[in-house]
């Protein structure tokens, strides 16, 4: 297992394999040591050199480091890998978590806000934290300052219940705390709930990891509710993965005086549930199997074949350029079938010659 572990690391960590494709990558191929080993051939095809995999050492260090830290990997595939986090087109491969990892398999609902929040706002998110948990419902959020932190605490402050607690999201590495000042909270969640980082152990918070931290946050809930936030804020970009994932949003209204309640006013007047209490959060998720969650347009439903023509191959990049484009219109246009096209994108990938954009779409590099 520790072998088989180290492949899997090793092909996650590598530049250039991100999500969607580490997962087609498996699909194909079996196992991790198997797609390593079918790189250049792949790369070749697709006109370049076979992307730099990290040392083998490098990624010892990493599983060492991991379990000094008292953390676990979390493999997807894995039997206890959150099952509505894996209809994401890119839920994570990996992820290092502390805690109970069966708060995950739950009922979640994510409550997500503004950092600077009004004394109202962080009241009200402690109080639905609360209720949550106290309803045998997760609550997730990100560990950040202000609407964070009030749901988490409130959830904390609930107990165990029958089955409630809280799982925090963190931008940075399982052993960083971000903000500072929530360290006690942060060990508190790892202790008594569930942290889960995406991030090798030491990675600083950097601007573009937290969208990132948010994908998941939206992922592993089957609802979304932001209680306060301006207009293109971190908060809305979580809303919108989650509208995107086909989750509920829901928000809570405020001042039209307020800048911070803006970007809730906007979400209820674009098709958001308005909440103003627990019971209609749960009302919201309640009817939500997880099963019936569809994955996201553009996203790979199965193993590719084991070759494209060079027909194959010239007609998709012909279509391709620096503008984006969706999947589904390559499958349309290029007359190839699907798992043609994902083949011919796999290989243009690990080639380098590939990008990958949100909500399913492609460009060259």
């Amino acid at each position: 297992m520790i072998e088989a572990d180290l492949a899997r690391l090793r092909l996650i960590r590598t530049t250039g394999i991100g999500p969607v494709t580490y997962r087609q990558l498996i699909a194909r191929f079996g196992d991790a040591a198997s797609a390593i080993a079918a790189l250049p051939m792949l790369a070749r095809r697709g006109g370049g050199n076979a992307p730099a995999l990290p040392d083998r050492h490098v990624i010892e260090r990493e599983m060492a480091a991991t379990a000094k830290l008292g953390a676990r990997y979390l493999f997807i595939g894995d039997p206890d890998y959150p099952p509505l986090l894996t209809e994401l087109e890119n839920a994570p491969p990996v992820m290092t978590c502390r805690g109970d990892i069966a708060l995950a398999m739950r009922p979640c609902v994510a409550i997500v806000g503004a950092r600077n929040a009004s004394a109202a706002a962080v009241r009200f998110a402690r109080e639905l934290g609360h209720a949550l948990a106290e309803s045998g419902t997760t609550v997730v959020s990100g560990l950040a300052r202000g609407v964070d932190t009030a749901a988490h605490v409130g959830a904390l402050g609930a107990g165990t219940g029958p089955g409630g607690g809280t799982i925090g999201v963190i931008a940075s590495g399982i052993d960083i705390v971000f903000p500072p000042e929530n360290r006690e909270l942060q060990d508190h969640v790892a202790n008594d709930g569930l942290l889960i980082a995406e991030q090798p152990p030491g990675t600083e918070p950097r601007a573009r990891l937290f969208p990132y931290r948010n994908r998941i946050i939206a992922g592993l809930a089957r609802g979304t509710v932001v209680v306060e936030a301006v207009p293109k804020s971190g908060s809305l970009i979580t809303a919108r993965l989650a509208a995107e994932a086909g989750r509920e949003v829901m928000a809570v209204p405020g001042s039209p005086l307020d800048p911070r309640a803006q970007g809730c006013n906007l979400l209820i007047r674009e098709g958001a549930t308005l909440i103003q209490t627990a019971d209609d959060i749960l009302e919201q998720i309640r009817p939500i199997d997880p099963r019936s969650v569809r994955a996201p347009s553009g996203s790979y439903a199965g193993p590719p074949p084991e070759d494209a023509s060079e027909r194959d191959r010239t007609r998709v990049a012909a279509l391709l350029g620096p503008v984006p484009v969706s999947v589904d219109e390559l499958v349309r246009q290029s007359g190839s079938a699907p798992a043609i096209v994902q083949t011919v994108l796999l290989e243009l990938e690990l080639a380098g010659r590939l990008e990958r954009h949100a909500g399913g779409r492609v460009s060259l590099s």
